[in-house]
């Protein structure tokens, strides 16, 4: 399954519709210097809103959402969500 990447200008949190991304400020003080969290993005499954690293947002780093009923595995490609393929 794919799906397109959406992103928010401005944080609004309501607005968070299931993959949505938002590039944070001050990216370089979050998290680890070498792979800092640059942006927020919801889960393009369940919303569930969790922070996202460079490599994730840029070099197709995998994520797993953190929700506590959802355990999508997916990567980013470009403006394409790609998601993990049941094994």
């Amino acid at each position: 399954m794919t799906t397109d990447l959406q992103y928010l200008e401005e944080w609004i949190p309501e607005r968070m519709d299931p993959g949505t991304v938002f590039v944070l400020e001050n990216q370089t003080k979050l998290g680890n210097a070498q792979n800092p969290y640059v942006a927020v993005m919801s889960c393009p499954r369940c919303g569930t809103m969790g922070l996202i690293t460079r490599r994730q947002l840029c070099a197709g780093e995998a994520m797993i959402c953190g929700g506590d009923t959802c355990s999508a595995e997916y990567r980013l490609d470009g403006e394409n969500i790609n998601f993990k393929k049941p094994q």
